[in-house]
C-alpha cells in the first residue's frame, strides 16, 4: 500500500526571504552565465562518475 504524500511545508522567515533572492537571481541570470554554471554541472558530474560503479 502506498504512503500518503505529506504536505509541502510553508517556509517562512529568513528561509523563505532566502529562497525568493535565490528565485529571483536565477531568473536574472545571463544566457552566458547558465551556460557557465551547465558547463561546471556537467565537468562535477564527469568527475563524481569516476567513483560510481554501477551493478547491472
Amino acid at each position: 500500500m502506498a504512503r500518503p504524500i505529506r504536505e509541502t511545508p510553508i517556509l517562512t522567515g529568513e528561509d523563505a526571504i532566502r529562497f525568493e533572492e535565490m528565485r529571483l537571481q536565477v531568473e536574472n541570470m545571463s544566457e552566458e552565465e547558465r551556460a557557465k554554471n551547465r558547463e561546471e554541472f556537467e565537468k562535477r558530474v564527469a568527475k563524481a562518475k569516476k567513483y560510481i560503479q554501477f551493478c547491472l
